[in-house]
């Protein structure tokens, strides 16, 4: 029996797969549960047009994240922090810099990251200088940026 699968099954396949599975399984188990329907003639070109619109949607969402990804790049952004004064804590921070500060610098840029999809490299910063993060924008696009640290005047 021929089933398109409508949601991920375990140890059989995904959504919107196609599987050969015996009739008792099928008709008992799966399509009662709505985990799959038959996969008739008509079922499987609704099934390819789906596919298809859902390859563009997909791609015009990438393209839209490549845009915003070099608009990242091309960002100098500087966070400023209270720091310490004299000799021996000259460049420390008073608290750390953290994702979630890096994601208010960017929506005052223009650009709304959650914070969630922030990597600063090392952690949280606790120390005046320049740093790297990574932002995820999509599964399938990264942007690397390069931020300061400055001292509050």
């Amino acid at each position: 029996m021929e089933l398109i699968l409508k949601q991920d099954v375990e140890n059989l396949g995904f959504k919107d797969d196609i599987v050969t599975v015996k009739n008792g399984y099928g008709r008992n188990f799966l399509i009662p549960q709505k985990q799959a329907i038959l996969a008739t003639v008509s079922a499987k070109k609704v099934l390819a047009e789906n596919l298809k619109q859902k390859a563009y949607k997909e791609k015009s969402i990438i393209d839209v994240a490549q845009k915003t990804a070099e608009a990242i790049k091309g960002l100098d952004v500087k966070i400023t922090a209270k720091a310490g004064t004299g000799a021996t804590a000259g460049d420390k921070l008073f608290g750390s810099i953290t994702n979630m500060d890096l994601a208010n610098a960017l929506r005052k840029e223009g650009h709304e990251v959650d914070k969630k999809y922030i990597s600063i490299n090392g952690g949280n910063i606790k120390r005046l200088g320049q740093y790297e993060a990574a932002i995820r924008l999509h599964r399938s696009v990264t942007a690397d940026l390069t931020f300061e640290v400055i001292a509050e005047a």
